[in-house]
C-alpha cells in the first residue's frame, strides 16, 4: 500500500516553523549526551568545560532519570574567564580530576561558553600535556559541544567518535571482537544486546557502555567513578575488531565511530537500526548471524515465538489506535516501527533533531506495514508538538516525561520510553529492545489500554 500523509489540510501545517524562539524544547543540551557517552568508559570522568552551571544542571538532570550518582567535573569558569580565556581554569581541573578522583580517562566536552569566547581546547590539552609530562597523566579525549549546534544525541554520537579517533590510534592485530556501538538506550538494553552478541558466540566490545556505571549494585562504600564501562584496553584494539555494528539510522548522514573505524583500519561496518520489534530484531539477528556464521540459538527463536503469540492474543486491544511518537531520532524510528507491526497507527512522529532525513528512515524501517505515512516533524519544539497532535485525537502517546501534562489533559495513556522518564521509577531499567524488550513494551501497552477502559467504564469488569 502506498503511503500517504494522514492530514495534509492547510490548517494542519507546523506552524512551529515560523517560531524565533523555543517555548519547551525536545531535546536537551549537547554536552550533556557527551557525558553519558564518557560516563561509559572505565575509569573515565566526564569533564565540562564551561561554568559550573552548566554541570550543575546535567548532573541533577541525569540522576532523576537513572537514580544513580553522577559526578561531572568543571573548569567553573566566572567572568574574568570569559574574557581573558579559560585555559587556566581547564588545566587546574584536569589535574584536579585526575588527582581527587584517580581518573584514568578525563572525557572533556566543551559548552556554549568556551565554544563562543573560542578556546581553542586541543591546543589547551596538548599544552597540558607538555607542562606537566613530568607527571603519570590520564588520557584526555575532548569533543566539541555547543549546545547552539545540536542536541544531545549529537554530543553522545560525537563523543563516541572522539573515543574512537583519540584512543584507537593504531592498527592492532585482528582480535575477533565485535565492536559494538549501541546508540543512546538504556542501561538494561545494554545488557540485553551484550548477551544477543555473545548468544552468537561472539566476544565484544561496547562503546559507551554505562550499564553499570549508571545502573550499579547498592555498595557499602562509595566509589569516586563507579565500576564497569568499557575498558580502555578493548577501545585501543577496536582497529582490530572482526566487525562493527552501529545500531541507529538518523546517524547516517554524519560521521561517527563505526565510519571512522572503517576508514581507518578497514573493519568492516554493519550500520542497522536500533531492533525495536520484530522486523528490526530479525535484521539485527541476521547481521550477528553473518558475522558469527551461526543460527540464531533455540532461546531466541523462542523469545520470537512468544512474542508473535502475543501480537496474536493482544493485537484485537490495540489495533486501530492513533499514536504520537516524539523524542530521539532513532528512538522515534523504532518505536514507529514496532507500533505499525502491532497495528496501532502512528499520526505524528516528531523530534527536535533536525535534518536526519526522518520521514525516509521511518519509511524503510516499517518496510511497507505502515497504514498511512505520519506527519513528520523535525527540529520540533514541544509545544508544537502538543498543539498539533491535538487536532489529531491521539489514542495514546509514546515517549518521554514531557508528555504528561497533554496525555493527562487529553485523558490518553502514556507509554514512557527513552529519556527523560522523570515522574516514574526505574527509567533506567526500560527495556526496549531485542523480542524480549518488544515483549514487555507491548504488554505494558495492552494493559495501560485495558486499564484505562476499565476506569473509564461506569460499573467495571473484571474479565476482558
Amino acid at each position: 500500500m502506498e503511503a500517504k500523509p494522514v492530514i495534509d489540510a492547510p490548517e494542519h501545517e507546523y506552524r512551529g516553523a515560523s517560531h524565533t524562539a523555543t517555548t519547551n524544547a525536545c531535546k536537551l543540551c549537547t554536552p550533556l549526551g557527551a557525558t553519558l557517552a564518557f560516563r561509559g568508559v572505565e575509569g573515565a570522568i566526564p569533564f565540562l568545560h564551561g561554568s559550573q552551571g552548566c554541570a550543575t544542571y546535567m548532573r541533577r538532570y541525569v540522576i532523576s532519570h537513572f537514580r544513580e550518582p553522577m559526578d561531572i567535573a568543571s573548569s567553573s569558569l566566572g567572568e574574568k574567564n570569559a574574557i581573558y580565556g579559560g585555559g587556566p581554569n581547564l588545566k587546574k581541573g584536569l589535574l584536579n580530576a585526575m588527582r581527587k578522583y584517580g581518573a584514568s580517562v578525563v572525557g572533556v566536552a566543551t559548552t556554549c561558553l568556551t565554544e563562543t569566547i573560542g578556546d581553542d581546547v586541543p591546543r589547551l590539552v596538548a599544552e597540558f600535556r607538555a607542562e606537566f609530562g613530568d607527571l603519570s597523566l590520564a588520557d584526555i579525549v575532548h569533543v566539541s559541544t555547543p549546545s547552539y549546534s545540536g542536541t544531545h544525541v549529537d554530543g553522545f554520537h560525537a563523543a563516541v567518535r572522539a573515543l574512537a579517533d583519540q584512543l584507537c590510534v593504531e592498527q592492532t592485530p585482528p582480535n575477533g571482537r565485535v565492536n559494538l556501538m549501541p546508540g543512546f538506550v538504556s542501561p538494561a538494553d545494554m545488557r540485553h544486546l551484550k548477551e544477543l552478541v555473545h548468544a552468537f558466540g561472539l566476544d565484544s566490545v561496547m562503546l559507551p557502555d554505562y550499564s553499570e556505571t549508571l545502573d550499579g549494585p547498592a555498595l557499602l562504600d562509595y566509589e569516586n567513578i563507579p565500576s564497569g564501562g568499557a575498558p580502555v584496553a578493548r577501545i585501543r584494539a577496536m582497529g582490530g575488531g572482526l566487525a562493527s555494528v552501529e545500531l541507529g539510522r538518523a546517524i547516517s548522514a554524519q560521521p561517527t565511530a563505526g565510519t571512522s573505524l572503517l576508514e581507518r583500519f578497514g573493519v568492516p561496518l554493519y550500520r542497522l537500526g536500533l531492533p525495536m520489534g520484530l522486523r528490526e530484531t530479525d535484521a539485527f539477528f541476521a547481521a550477528l548471524k553473518e558475522i558469527s556464521g551461526r543460527e540464531a540459538p533455540r532461546e531466541l527463536a523462542l523469545e520470537r515465538g512468544r512474542y508473535v503469540d502475543a501480537l496474536v492474543d493482544g493485537h484485537k486491544y490495540v489495533s486501530g489506535m492513533r499514536a504520537v511518537v516524539y523524542g530521539e531520532e532513532d528512538l522515534c524510528i523504532g518505536m514507529t516501527s514496532f507500533l505499525a507491526e502491532i497495528g496501532v497507527v502512528p499520526v505524528l512522529v516528531a523530534t527536535g533533531a533536525k535534518n536526519r532525513n526522518l520521514a525516509a528512515h521511518i519509511e524503510a524501517a516499517c518496510g511497507g506495514v505502515l497504514r498511512q505515512m505520519p506527519l513528520v516533524r523535525e527540529g520540533a519544539d514541544f509545544f508544537d508538538i502538543v498543539e498539533e497532535a491535538r487536532t489529531l485525537s491521539p489514542d495514546v502517546l509514546v515517549g518521554h516525561s514531557k508528555g504528561q501534562r497533554a496525555a493527562r489533559e487529553w485523558g490518553v495513556p502514556l507509554l514512557r520510553v527513552g529519556f527523560p522518564i522523570h515522574d516514574r521509577f526505574g527509567g533506567q531499567r526500560v527495556l526496549h529492545l531485542g523480542y524480549r524488550g518488544a515483549q514487555q513494551l507491548f504488554d505494558r501497552l495492552v494493559n495501560m489500554v485495558l486499564e484505562k477502559k476499565q476506569s473509564d467504564s461506569d460499573i467495571g469488569y473484571g474479565y476482558l
